[in-house]
């Protein structure tokens, strides 16, 4: 089973264990996000691949991450979420 596959089992099975204390649990996969990890001479081309055009923003995928923990995600778990603008 691949690095993927093993974490999205993994969020799948503490999510049947936790769900009775109404305790969510996801993954979330960002897509190119302009970071100090994200090289330059990969910028362009990532940009290229959104159909947004950009690559993200910290923000883009931070606001995911507060939609998930707010109430409002309550009904969202064993899930991989990706965020990354289109691209994966």
């Amino acid at each position: 089973m691949g690095t993927k596959a093993a974490v999205e089992q993994f969020v799948r099975v503490l999510s049947r264990e936790l769900g009775p204390r109404d305790i969510t649990v996801n993954a979330l996969s960002p897509g190119f996000t302009d970071t100090d990890l994200l090289p330059e001479r990969d910028r362009a081309v990532a940009a290229e691949m959104s159909p947004f055009g950009r690559v993200g923003r910290p923000e883009d995928v931070a606001d995911v991450v507060v939609f998930l923990a707010s109430d409002e995600g309550r009904w969202v778990t064993g899930q991989n979420i990706g965020a990354g603008g289109g691209v994966f």
